[in-house]
């Protein structure tokens, strides 16, 4: 069983290390910033491997940019006890063509011997609550695995190629933070 936490606690350090061997933290990229080769070359394995002018230095160079959870782009990871397990973006549009909407989801990776224990569905939930906190309204991505983003709650509105999907998540308002009982 792994434990999933978005926040830090007593037994973390922000470099990403828990003293549960089980225990996956989320953090922001900028927050680990040792993990960003790491973050690129994973990236790269999983998307761009076969693109000639891609790289994992091209890669970490876009993710270098990742500075602030105030704007974007974010990155959010995934750690156990010091090892990246995945990766999702949140980018302001990587697609020129067609053009739909902003901002978009891109990239999100788990590592082989991590998936099915719900660190992809995390990751994508973390990101959309930094979505809606910055103030947007949907989140666009493209994908050729529409189960899985409809199970968290996206919506496909175009085809536009045998086997791949746009697919758009409608988020709600940032909520409130609580009023203090008086």
């Amino acid at each position: 069983m792994v434990f999933i936490d978005t926040a830090l606690s007593a037994d973390q350090s922000p470099l990403g290390e828990s003293n549960s061997p089980t225990a996956v933290n989320i953090f922001h990229l900028h927050d680990v910033p040792h993990l960003l080769p790491t973050a690129a070359s994973m990236i790269h394995a999983e998307f761009w491997a076969d693109v000639p002018e891609a790289s994992p230095d091209t890669l970490a160079q876009r993710l270098a940019q990742v500075t602030s959870a105030a704007s974007m782009p974010l990155c959010r990871v995934a750690v156990s006890a010091g090892e990246l397990v995945g990766v999702v973006n949140l980018i302001d549009y990587d697609d020129p063509n067609p053009r739909v909407g902003r901002p978009w989801l891109a990239g999100l990776v788990v590592a082989p011997k991590w998936r099915g224990q719900g660190i992809g569905s995390v990751l994508v939930s973390t990101l959309l609550d930094d979505a809606s906190r910055l103030g947007e309204s949907e989140v666009f991505l493209g994908t050729d695995g529409p189960g899985f983003y409809e199970r968290l709650g996206a919506h496909r509105f175009t085809h536009p190629r045998e086997g791949f999907w746009l697919m758009r998540f409608e988020l709600a308002p940032p909520r409130a933070a609580p009023r203090p009982v008086v």
